[in-house]
């Protein structure tokens, strides 16, 4: 018996600096959901599949994912008060509607992208 490997399907995330945040936030109407992480942050890492998973699984649903590395974006970290990472922020319609601080399990973020879709 043979397993085959899965084909990797590359998530559709973008990454946002200081320059181009407000463009990618405006840009968009419906969920986004913004990631203020760092390289360096051990619970940042092990956060990044399961926003590729949300990413992948979510986009027919009109919601996205954006990344801003904390490092090299301090001005739109400190505008939104970024004090831990991972920090993640969901926006409606490009307006920030509330923010989960620390590693944040699949099924918590599922359930809080259903919340938001619904309302």
């Amino acid at each position: 018996m043979f397993f085959r490997k899965k084909e990797k399907v590359e998530p559709p995330i973008l990454h946002a600096t200081d320059d181009d945040f407000d463009a990618i936030i405006a840009d968009h109407a419906g969920i986004t959901i913004v990631d203020f992480w760092a390289p360096w942050c051990g619970p940042c890492r092990m956060m990044g599949p399961i926003l590729d998973d949300i990413a992948v699984e979510q986009a027919e649903r009109g919601v996205r994912v954006v990344k801003v590395n904390s490092d090299e974006a301090p001005e739109t970290a400190e505008r939104f008060g970024i004090r831990s990472i991972p920090t993640v922020i969901f926006f409606k319609d490009g307006e920030p509607e509330f923010e989960m601080v620390g590693l944040v399990p699949k099924p918590v973020l599922e359930r809080e992208i259903a919340e938001c879709l619904a309302s």
